[in-house]
């Protein structure tokens, strides 16, 4: 992992980028972050270091949560969260992690405890079909419906579908891209819905994806049966921005 951070989501809203699209939003304000530990491979077995984020009032820490932020002498935090940075080994105890860690362009995942929904039944929280509408569907129609066996098995297998909790789980929506970066504000502008109510903690970290570029002649194929393939220089030409196919897009 290259970069992460700590972060609080602030809730949604709409910009326009510098082509006048209209690009929906989510705000987090990003740090900022301290290294209150690190762990080495030679003292814990592997590499890896801890962020404390949030000030709090001492008399909300435990003891031993107290003694560990003493120790580092670094301010009481709420949150301390550990990252396997690659760079961890640069850090020291006390450095301040801030939102100008990330750049715009980059792309993160998101990590954050979801919307609570309550008790619901399968429909909403399984996306099961329900009754007919007519001809007796009486007042189940959205009711999970018949599910047992007979005789054998003689019971409902682990795993069934049912009615539940739904919602506050740990969700992680993967490459969302990075629109703004506001030092001063501690501020990420994150294109794209984060999961979690206004408020809540979020964690952002470098994305898992592999973002290949696109080399030149890509669109060339090498099979000799395809137009492409055949004639790579008729290919190679429809993406010539001085023909006036490609201007008129």
């Amino acid at each position: 992992m290259k970069k992460a951070i700590l972060a609080t989501k602030v809730g949604m809203t709409q910009i326009f980028n510098e082509d006048g699209m209209l690009i929906p939003v989510t705000v987090l304000q990003a740090g900022p972050c301290v290294v209150t530990q690190l762990k080495t491979e030679e003292k814990d077995g592997y590499n890896a270091v801890q962020f404390g984020f949030e000030d709090v009032k001492e008399a909300r820490l435990n003891k031993p949560q107290k003694g560990h932020l003493k120790k580092a002498e670094v301010p009481m935090k709420k949150v301390l969260k550990e990252f396997k940075l690659n760079k961890s080994a640069e850090m020291n105890v006390g450095d301040e992690i801030k939102a100008d860690t990330f750049a715009k362009g980059d792309h993160i995942d998101v990590t954050g405890i979801s919307k609570g929904k309550g008790f619901q039944g399968v429909v909403k929280r399984w996306n099961a079909g329900r009754g007919r509408m007519t001809h007796g569907g009486g007042p189940v129609h959205r009711h999970a419906g018949s599910m047992g066996s007979t005789t054998d098995p003689s019971r409902i297998f682990k795993g069934k579908i049912g009615p539940g909790q739904y919602g506050v789980e740990t969700v992680t929506i993967q490459n969302l891209e990075v629109v703004k970066v506001d030092p001063e504000l501690n501020m990420l502008v994150v294109r794209g819905a984060v999961p979690g109510p206004k408020g809540s903690l979020v964690t952002v970290k470098t994305t898992v994806k592999v973002h290949k570029i696109k080399q030149a002649g890509a669109d060339i194929s090498k099979n000799p049966q395809k137009a492409s393939g055949r004639n790579p220089q008729k290919a190679s030409a429809r993406a010539n921005p001085q023909k006036a196919s490609a201007r008129n897009r």
